[in-house]
């Protein structure tokens, strides 16, 4: 089972993370964290290490409506939350990769049947926000 769902857009990095933000808060999700992961390896491994990679950005993303819910079905499934979406510099540089985790791998890991309700709705959005960001 694939763990992700990927668009690749024909947008500049930066104006990808904005419309990211954008779609995703429109499917009301925040964001509660953020790791520039580009900017990390280059403290932590040195520039060589950030280059190599490029442009490459982790949020960490909730709807605090189906959090709660998932929580009360199954609280264990706090380890999995929030939803990460990754946004990396595409191949060329004219392309943006957007990634968001496919929350049905949830499923998988618990046997509440309000937590594949949960997936299930928070799929949709996620998918939402990525067909928003496909058209642009």
């Amino acid at each position: 089972m694939s763990y992700a769902h990927t668009i690749t857009v024909a947008l500049p990095y930066g104006e990808a993370v904005t419309r990211t933000r954008e779609a995703l808060s429109g499917q009301g999700f925040g964001v509660l964290s953020e790791i520039d992961v580009r900017s990390t390896f280059e403290a932590k491994l040195g520039s060589d290490a950030g280059q190599g990679l490029g442009d490459y950005l982790i949020l960490g993303v909730c709807n605090p409506a189906l959090a709660q819910k998932a929580l009360a079905a199954d609280p264990d499934m706090g380890l999995l939350l929030p939803c990460n979406v990754v946004i990396r510099r595409g191949p060329d540089n004219g392309t943006t990769v957007i990634q968001t985790i496919d929350p049905q791998t949830m499923v998988q890991l618990s046997d509440a049947p309000a937590v594949s309700e949960v997936a299930s709705d928070a799929d949709h959005r996620l998918l939402a926000a990525l067909k928003e960001l496909e058209s642009v």
